[in-house]
């Protein structure tokens, strides 16, 4: 064994997927976990674990693997993740865990994500689920969406024997793992119910179609319905758009609705009662995990794809391996490109997209190189379709119904980042209602965080109202 390389995952051929929903990533099966786990030198100072936003003790639930212990492995991963089989899948492993992995600095890093999945889907096939253990408290807290910081969250709260109840607008739990990430990245029935039931099994309560702000409102729940915490996690799900001429156009999607519908709704099925549009040509704009997520989707449909970003290569905030399998799929990426208008016909309908071409310039607050338009570059790309990927921001019906809760000029909630309190007594929040749009492991540290300074604030109510 080539101890500098890592086991090569198994992947569905480009040419096939490109006409499939099914999961392109096929994983690892035991021999080959076993394997690469064995490339692990089980560092003492590991950082690998300083990479981690959830503190997964990496080195002990690979050691495991080695040794063909899977449950015991499973067992240590959930001591910290609510959610390992999804974070195996889209966690940004190469900018967090791997990318600090000592292995990685004179050969490839340990595949830890990998890893991460095949523990987890070896435990959901064998019906093995996470250990509840702490003794009932008899104190309700209440959690806000039930995407991966409201899960994280309601898992520890759990597991710290608190009363816990999530309230999820939509009618199916999961957030964003259910509404904005495909089904050939990840499986809804195999891994996101199966992780939701799992933190069902540990007590936690889910109650769908509830919207807080309208159904009911976080005061309410404090003052009238007996929860004595409160945590956010409701998310960023309101799009933005570019605002240049011919945006109101119609062809024109924000990647959120358009995944929603394809993800949630099945609308890439047969048989869904939920319309897709399937456009001939579609421009998708933005560089993120969500642009690629929306144009592999819209390839699928039967669309020739072209991704419009106005930055180059290097600056994509989308993860490597997202960008590597669009295009080994065929999608097109015009780079240092930039829409000024979209244009549309005498009914109405999106025809083409009116772009510039962009140099990049001195670096802007952010870091990156600012792109700069090139006077006079002006072209058409041909579409009938444009789905805008320019990221998101909270919806504000829950700052606006609550007393006492701030905000930024952004409409994130204002919290510690160390334990997710707000300006408002009782309330917590993380994850993106607190950032704006980021990755999924984030919000799920935010989560843990969050249970933790929930724990301390309510044991130290029971403390003061002892003495």
């Amino acid at each position: 064994m080539d101890v500098l390389k890592r086991v090569a995952v198994r992947e569905q051929d480009p040419a096939a997927r490109a006409h499939n929903f099914e999961e392109v990533c096929l994983g690892y099966d035991r021999e080959e976990a076993m394997t690469e786990a064995a490339r692990c030198i089980n560092c003492k100072n590991a950082q690998c674990v300083k990479g981690c936003p959830v503190a997964i003790n990496i080195p002990g639930f690979i050691e495991q693997i080695k040794e063909g212990e899977i449950e015991k492995a499973y067992q240590i991963i959930s001591e910290s993740s609510t959610l390992p089989a999804v974070c195996g899948r889209v966690c940004p492993q190469e900018s967090q865990c791997e990318g600090k992995c000592i292995r990685g600095i004179k050969g490839e890093p340990i595949s830890i994500g990998k890893l991460e999945r095949f523990a987890a889907d070896w435990a959901g096939e064998n019906k093995i689920q996470p250990v509840r253990t702490a003794e009932k408290k008899g104190k309700k807290v209440a959690v806000i969406g039930s995407g991966p910081a409201g899960l994280s969250c309601a898992g520890d709260l759990a597991k710290m024997g608190y009363d816990v109840t999530i309230f999820e607008a939509l009618h199916e739990a999961g957030g964003v793992l259910v509404y904005g990430i495909p089904e050939f990245r990840l499986p809804k029935e195999r891994v996101v119910r199966r992780e939701i039931e799992n933190v069902k099994a540990l007590g936690v309560k889910i109650e769908t179609d509830v919207v807080i702000g309208k159904s009911t409102t976080i005061d309410e729940l404090l003052r009238e319905e007996g929860f004595e915490a409160v945590f956010i996690g409701s998310g960023a799900g309101l799009p933005k758009f570019m605002g240049i001429p011919g945006e109101q156009a119609n062809g024109v999607f924000s990647a959120n609705e358009y995944l929603t519908r394809s993800n949630l709704m099945k609308a890439f099925r047969e048989d869904s009662r939920t319309p897709i549009m399937r456009g001939r040509k579609v421009v998708v704009v933005g560089g993120g995990n969500v642009a690629m997520d929306a144009a592999r989707t819209a390839l699928r449909l039967g669309s020739e794809v072209h991704i419009v970003y106005r930055r180059s290569e290097e600056e994509l905030p989308a993860r490597v391996e997202e960008v590597h399998h669009a295009k080994e799929e065929g999608i097109v990426f015009d780079l240092l490109t930039n829409p000024v208008e979209i244009l549309s016909d005498e009914n109405g309908w999106v025809n083409g997209v009116k772009c510039i071409k962009m140099q990049l310039g001195e670096p802007d607050e952010s870091g990156r190189r600012r792109p700069v338009a090139i006077e006079g570059s002006e072209f058409i790309i041909e579409a009938d379709m444009v789905i805008m990927s320019l990221g998101t921001s909270p919806n504000p019906l829950l700052s606006s119904t609550t007393e006492g809760l701030a905000v930024n000029k952004w409409k994130c909630i204002l919290a510690d980042t160390e334990n997710g309190k707000t300006t408002k007594e009782g309330v917590y929040a993380g994850g993106d209602a607190v950032t704006g749009a980021a990755t999924v492991i984030l919000a799920m540290g935010a989560g843990r965080a969050a249970a933790k300074g929930i724990d301390e604030y309510l044991s130290g109510k029971e403390q003061t109202a002892q003495e």
